[in-house]
C-alpha cells in the first residue's frame, strides 16, 4: 500500500514510511472531535449498546430456539440452520450497501433508521406462514445488522482517547454480548413456555426502544457533504482490510458451528431437561461477555498481534468441546470457553479504524459482514458434517479446522504489513 496523504490509503504496494512519521496519520475516527452531544459519553454507549442488546438477541436467539421452529415447519436441524445462513448473508450484502449509501448522512440518523428497520424484518419474521417466507424476512432482518455496529463503532471511537477506543468499541459490543447471556435465556424460556414467534417479536419492541435511546442520546453530527461514497470503495482495493476481514470471516466460523447446534446438541447427546438448556446459553453469553471485554483490553494494549493468541485459544477451547458433550458438568465447561473467543470482534475492529484510510463506514460495516459469513459458513459446514455421519462432536473439529484457517490469514497480514506505519505493534 501506498500511503499518499496522512490517513489515506491507497493501491497495493506496502510503503517504508517508518512508524514515527506516521503515529500523527491515523484514521480521523481516531483522532477527529467528538461531535456534539448533550450527554454523558456513559448514556450515549447506554443507547448504542441497546441496539446491540435487541441485535445480538435476534441473532443468537435464533440458533437457541432453532428446534423449536424446524419442529413448526417440520425440518430437520440442517434444513432448519438456513435460516441462520439467511439472516448473516443479509448482514454480508446490507452491510455495504447501507454504508455506502449512507456515507453523507448524519450517523445518528443513520442509527435509527436501521433500528427501524431492523425490527420491522423481526416483526415480519414472528408472522411468517411457512419456511421460505421466514428466509426472506430473516434476510431482510439482517440487512441493517452489520451497518448499524459499524456506525455504532465509530460514534462510540469518537468520544474518547484513542488509547480507549477498543474498549468504547466493546462497551457497544457489550449489548449483543449480554443479550447472549440474559436475552437468548429468556427469549428460550419464552419460546419454550409460549412459541418461538413470540421471541422475535420481542426483538422487534426492543428494536423500537433502542430507536428511541439513540433519538435521545446519541451525539448530532451533521451531514458529510464532502464524503464521497465512492471513496469508501476504496477498502475493497485494500489488503490490509481484506486480510483482516478474511480473518474474522474464517476464524470466527468455529464458535458458530458450535452454537448453532448447541441446542439440538444438548438435547440429543448431553439429554438434559429442556429446562435447563436456557442456562447453558447463558454460560456461553457469559464466555463471551468476559471475552468481548478482554479482547478490548488486549487491542488497546498489543493491538493486532493479540488477534493470533485469540485465534490459538479457539482452536484449544473447540478441541476440547468433542470430548465434553456428553456429559452436562463438562459440556458447561466447554461451551464456556468456546464463548470466550468474543474476544476477536472488537480487535479486528480497531485494526480496520487503522487501516481503511478516509473508508471508516465502509470498512467498520464489513467487519460485521465477515463475522456474519462466519456465521454463515460455520453451521454449514457443520450442516455437512452431520449429513456425513459425523455427529453433533464434529462441531468442536470443524471449528479448530476454522480457528487454524483464521491464524493461517493472520500470519500473511502479518507478512504483508511488515516493514510498514501499519504493522502489529502496540495501538496500530
Amino acid at each position: 500500500m501506498v500511503i499518499t496523504t496522512p490517513g489515506v490509503i491507497s493501491g497495493f504496494t506496502l510503503g517504508s514510511t517508518p512508524l514515527s512519521a506516521m503515529s500523527s496519520a491515523l484514521p480521523p475516527v481516531s483522532s477527529a472531535p467528538p461531535p456534539a452531544s448533550r450527554h454523558p459519553v456513559g448514556l450515549v454507549l447506554l443507547a448504542l449498546a441497546v441496539g446491540g442488546f435487541a441485535i445480538g438477541v435476534a441473532e443468537f436467539a435464533a440458533m437457541s430456539v432453532l428446534p423449536h421452529f424446524a419442529r413448526g415447519f417440520d425440518l430437520d436441524p440442517a434444513r432448519a440452520a438456513h435460516a441462520i445462513s439467511a439472516y448473516a448473508l443479509g448482514v454480508v450484502v446490507g452491510a455495504p450497501i447501507l454504508a455506502v449509501m449512507g456515507a453523507r448522512s448524519p450517523r445518528w440518523l443513520l442509527l435509527i433508521g436501521f433500528m427501524l428497520l431492523f425490527g420491522l424484518g423481526n416483526v415480519a419474521t414472528a408472522l411468517s406462514t411457512n419456511f421460505p417466507s421466514m428466509l426472506v424476512f430473516r434476510f431482510l432482518s439482517g440487512l441493517p445488522h452489520g451497518a448499524y455496529f459499524g456506525i455504532a463503532a465509530l460514534v462510540a471511537a469518537s468520544l474518547v482517547p484513542l488509547h480507549l477506543r477498543a474498549r468504547s468499541v466493546a462497551a457497544v459490543m457489550s449489548g449483543l454480548t449480554v443479550a447472549t447471556i440474559v436475552g437468548v435465556p429468556i427469549a428460550t424460556a419464552i419460546t419454550q413456555a409460549l412459541d418461538w414467534r413470540w421471541t422475535f417479536g420481542l426483538v422487534g419492541a426492543l428494536a423500537l426502544l433502542a430507536a428511541i435511546l439513540v433519538a435521545l442520546f446519541a451525539p448530532r453530527d451533521t451531514a458529510r457533504r464532502s464524503a464521497n461514497p465512492w471513496r469508501e470503495l476504496d477498502a475493497l482495493r485494500n489488503r490490509q482490510v481484506l486480510l483482516t476481514l478474511a480473518i474474522g470471516c474464517i476464524g470466527f466460523g468455529g464458535m458458530f458451528a458450535v452454537y448453532a447446534y448447541l441446542g439440538s446438541t444438548l438435547e440429543n447427546v448431553t439429554d438434559v431437561e429442556p429446562s435447563v438448556v436456557p442456562w447453558v446459553f447463558g454460560v456461553f453469553g457469559l464466555g463471551i461477555t468476559i471475552g468481548n471485554l478482554v479482547g478490548a483490553w488486549l487491542a488497546d494494549r498489543f493491538g493486532m498481534r493479540s488477534a493470533a493468541w485469540v485465534l490459538l485459544w479457539s482452536a484449544a477451547a473447540l478441541a476440547v468441546y468433542p470430548f465434553a458433550i456428553g456429559r452436562l458438568d463438562t459440556m458447561i465447561v466447554a461451551v464456556f470457553l468456546v464463548g470466550t473467543l468474543g474476544a476477536l470482534p472488537t480487535i479486528l475492529q480497531t485494526r480496520l479504524m487503522d487501516v481503511a484510510g478516509d473508508a471508516q463506514n465502509l470498512a467498520a460495516a464489513l467487519n460485521h459482514s465477515a463475522f456474519n459469513l462466519a456465521n454463515a459458513i460455520g453451521p454449514y459446514l457443520g450442516g455437512l458434517a452431520l449429513l456425513q455421519g459425523g455427529g453433533f462432536a464434529s462441531m468442536g473439529w470443524v471449528g479448530v479446522s476454522l480457528s487454524l484457517g483464521g491464524l493461517a490469514l493472520w500470519a500473511m497480514a502479518k507478512i504483508d504489513a511488515r516493514g510498514s506505519a501499519l504493522a502489529f505493534g502496540r495501538g496500530v
